[in-house]
């Protein structure tokens, strides 16, 4: 009897983790480009009032490039020709007609990582003031999204920061992906460069400066301390040339929260002063009271013939890796 005891008790176990297995659900790996959307709707509504609501607010310039670029590429399918390949796209955004009116947000529906997005409307009208309405969740959804990849990535391979004199002696750092190779590292400035197309690249550059009561607007300080910093570091190539901010063009700037730290996004255009070179900016200005300083983080792209969003999209996963210690 006893033994028929045990064997109830092996079997019940058994059965038990064999359940909790068949219940567990493995996905395959997710496919898709930085910043492209597949786009699940009919073809009535992509190529009616729907479709252009939805196709102002993906193709929305990004701020700061020299030449327009929209937020997002996007690919558009109807929900019955939506196979098990496409399924496994990285960001999903279905637009669909309903009983009732809902936005929802799932992750890893059918793959790993994944964003899905479904709109729902009981009418055309209400699609689109959906749509509208969560305009900026749908896209800070898929930007937050493929910018958690790219640290992903980065997190897996980079220069380790205790390597970096500028970063041990002022007390900040970034995960600099082991792509980048070194260009200046002198202990109050660090400068990494990532050769792409032939002559393009991305830099990277990272150093600090004096909290200054001087300035009123944040938006001067940082236009200034750019311009010291790359008279100081950033020659050009003819006799007394340097990279400065387009003075044509001022930058665009907000107030940020990055990984707790209060800071100050300028996005705008550098050129080098008496020549022709010139391109886009991310700047992080990150203000530590403690230490009665700014942190400054910032990446550019040169890369004259070749469009830039995904280039200055991957330096802003980048930047935003900076710890203070």
């Amino acid at each position: 009897m006893k033994k028929a005891y045990y064997l109830l008790f092996f079997l019940l176990i058994f059965y038990g983790c064999d359940q909790k297995n068949t219940d567990k659900k493995v996905l395959r790996s997710s496919n898709g480009g930085l910043n492209h959307l597949l786009v699940v709707m009919d073809n009535a509504h992509w190529h009616g009032l729907v479709g252009d609501k939805l196709r102002e607010i993906l193709t929305e310039p990004v701020l700061g490039l020299p030449q327009p670029e929209p937020q997002f590429d996007a690919s558009q399918i109807t929900e019955k020709n939506m196979g098990s390949l496409l399924k496994a796209s990285r960001n999903i955004l279905i637009l669909k007609k309903g009983e009732a009116n809902s936005f929802d947000i799932q992750t890893e529906l059918w793959a790993s990582p994944q964003k899905v997005i479904t709109i729902q409307g009981i009418d055309d009208k209400s699609l689109i003031n959906n749509i509208q309405e969560h305009a900026n969740k749908l896209v800070l959804t898929f930007k937050e999204a493929d910018l958690s990849l790219i640290k992903q990535r980065i997190s897996k391979d980079y220069h380790p920061t205790e390597a970096i004199s500028t970063f041990k002696n002022l007390g900040f750092s970034l995960k600099i992906p082991s792509s980048f190779k070194k260009v200046e590292d002198d202990g109050e400035m660090v400068w990494y460069r990532s050769h792409i197309n032939g002559g393009d690249s991305m830099e990277l550059f990272a150093y600090s400066s004096p909290i200054t009561p001087e300035f009123e607007l944040m938006s001067d300080a940082v236009i200034v301390n750019r311009n010291a910093f790359g008279k100081k570091y950033v020659p050009g190539e003819a006799g007394g040339s340097y990279m400065i901010t387009e003075e044509a063009y001022t930058p665009h700037i907000f107030q940020v929260e990055i990984n707790g730290y209060k800071a100050f996004e300028s996005r705008g255009k550098w050129e080098v002063k008496d020549m022709y070179m010139a391109g886009p900016f991310l700047n992080y200005t990150f203000i530590d009271d403690k230490n009665d300083r700014l942190v400054i983080v910032e990446g550019l792209t040169y890369a004259p013939a070749t469009k830039k969003r995904d280039y200055m999209f991957e330096l802003e996963a980048i930047l935003k890796t900076m710890k203070i210690d």
